[in-house]
């Protein structure tokens, strides 16, 4: 669970953390500076955090992992979980296309942040998705906060065989 503290200040929630961030650099220009970009990017943030829940059920976070083939079974005959895909395709493609095709609304800001868990999740399952989706995946991926953020959880070695049953095989 992410926590932000900050002197006397804690925030836990993710949406909580992206809005204290936002007010705290206003510099950095976390949020679109248009209103209609900005509410987008707040829904897109606010469907990814609260909603999408076949795609959370069906591919639990594992950023270590890569399970192409769970990936690919929890598809098949799944209408709820096809719909999220779809979803969540269709909120990254309106601002990635809109604004030039390499970061949601032209540069990198809190959706993008916000979006990189689903994009760990989607990248260990390896879930299809068109080539646009694809290549963001992949920058998100290769961005050095989010390739620093994925060492560090290889560093820990807590796990639970419930929800890890592929290291007993190791």
């Amino acid at each position: 669970m992410p926590v932000l503290v900050d002197g006397t200040v804690i925030a836990w929630d993710t949406l909580s953390i992206a809005e204290y961030l936002a007010e705290a650099f206003p510099e950095c220009q976390l949020w679109p500076a248009v209103a209609a970009d900005r509410a987008l990017a707040r829904s897109v943030c606010a469907a990814i955090h609260s909603g999408l829940s076949a795609l959370r059920a069906a591919y639990p976070m594992n950023i270590e992992a890569h399970l192409p083939h769970v990936g690919a079974l929890a598809v098949r005959d799944n209408p709820p979980l096809v719909r999220d895909l779809e979803r969540l395709i269709a909120m990254w493609s309106a601002p990635l296309n809109s604004h030039g095709g390499t970061k949601s609304f032209g540069r990198f800001i809190i959706i993008d942040a916000y979006c990189a868990r689903r994009v760990m999740r989607m990248l260990t399952y390896d879930l299809p998705v068109p080539a646009d989706i694809q290549a963001y995946m992949e920058r998100v991926a290769n961005l050095k906060s989010v390739t620093d953020w994925v060492e560090q959880a290889r560093q820990e070695q807590d796990f639970l065989v419930h929800e890890e049953p592929y290291r007993l095989t190791r």
